[in-house]
């Protein structure tokens, strides 16, 4: 069981979460450096000391480390998990004419590199408790112009990639998986990223595996496509100024690379001490009876969850927030709105209503502070929160 707190604190007066004394952050990245400084600064004084920035050995190992790890035949790695998917789809040819098929409740990144190709992003309701694609939606929305899918492994949950792989199979379809948020997630003792014929990962700095800025890679089991996308990073370019393609920029720097190598040694650990944490939040809220009022993420039979982020669904969501806000829990909405109700997207004509569970999402979900240096009484104090806005006090 986890520590008490005493049931007659007000909200915002207790000492872990007083304004006055400082609140605790949504994400702590100092606390992570804090614990790795000295390999970090060993590994950039390294390839500070060669000069060498653009590709290189570090970029290579790295790659080659990170295929092990995802357990993928190559690793090309890129400029962000943006790129990684602009890459993968250019790899494949997708371009005007093109549908793509992916879920509107993600990050912009996942249907605007389909826009950026000149494809249309097609959009498939989710399922109510993963978030993720509702896989079972994906076949209705086939055409003879669909080239790719494009399921999320939202907040470090796995799709339901049997589902979406038998279907893509039938068609001849491409899956391409954004596993942006979902470094090290399995579906079936298989890691995200090996399950369709790209995987597309990203370090932005807030990632379970995080770069000091931006960087990303794609995994692929084929080594021809492994070789477009080299060439497709680099301009198109097999040599110094000779193009067999038309490619861009899109490079992993060596810097980058140096520290990720150092944090790729970290992440099992990493990923272990947020499942903890997670189940910390599950106990806590047991304890407390918010089951009723609370939908705490689901994790299916035969997949695990690497908790990128720990997303609650919750009645009331906008007056919870606010509550916690005054109570200095630090909180986040992912995300407040599907993306075909962006106005970036509104050319491509959805109406509200059109993905009424994407949208019924967007109202109810709320992000929980989890990372590996997350303290137990920050847990507490958040759940503590939580259960004074709904009026619940803890089991005796």
């Amino acid at each position: 069981m986890v520590r008490s707190i005493s049931s007659d604190i007000k909200p915002g007066k207790h000492p872990l979460v007083s304004r006055e004394q400082g609140s605790f952050p949504f994400l702590d990245l100092t606390a992570q450096f804090a614990t790795i400084r000295d390999e970090v600064m060993n590994a950039v004084t390294k390839v500070m000391q060669t000069q060498r920035f653009i590709l290189g050995e570090e970029v290579e190992l790295f790659e080659r480390e990170l295929a092990s790890f995802i357990g993928s035949r190559f690793a090309v790695g890129c400029a962000s998990g943006s790129d990684a998917l602009l890459l993968a789809l250019l790899a494949l040819g997708v371009g005007a004419g093109d549908e793509v098929i992916t879920t509107p409740f993600t990050f912009a990144a996942t249907a605007g590199s389909v826009a950026r190709v000149g494809a249309t992003p097609v959009f498939v309701d989710i399922d109510s408790a993963s978030f993720n694609l509702d896989a079972n939606q994906v076949a209705s929305h086939v055409t003879d112009r669909t080239k790719a899918v494009i399921p999320v492994h939202l907040f470090g949950l796995a799709a339901d990639m049997d589902l979406i792989a038998d279907t893509c199979g039938k068609y001849g379809i491409s899956v391409i998986e954004d596993a942006a948020q979902a470094i090290g997630a399995e579906y079936k003792d298989r890691r995200v990223g090996t399950l369709g014929t790209f995987g597309c990962f990203s370090f932005f700095p807030s990632k379970n595996l995080g770069a000091a800025g931006d960087g990303g890679i794609v995994t692929t089991n084929d080594p021809i496509l492994a070789d477009r996308l080299r060439l497709l990073r680099v301009h198109g370019s097999d040599r110094k100024y000779h193009y067999q393609i038309l490619g861009t920029n899109s490079r992993l720097d060596a810097l980058q690379a140096a520290i990720l190598r150092v944090k790729l040694k970290h992440l099992v650990f990493w990923t272990e001490c947020r499942q903890r944490k997670a189940a910390v939040y599950r106990e806590l809220f047991h304890e407390y009876n918010l089951h009723s009022l609370i939908h705490l993420p689901a994790v299916p039979d035969n997949r695990s969850h690497v908790y990128n982020q720990f997303v609650i669904r919750c009645q009331n969501r906008d007056g919870l927030r606010e509550f916690l806000d005054r109570s200095s829990i630090p909180t986040e909405i992912y995300y407040p709105g599907p993306l075909y109700l962006q106005p970036a997207f509104a050319y491509l004509g959805y109406k509200p209503g059109a993905r009424p569970r994407a949208e019924a999402a967007s109202r109810e979900v709320l992000a929980l502070p989890i990372y590996p240096e997350l303290t137990e009484e920050h847990q507490l104090a958040v759940v503590h929160a939580v259960a004074s806005f709904y009026g619940r006090r803890r089991k005796e």
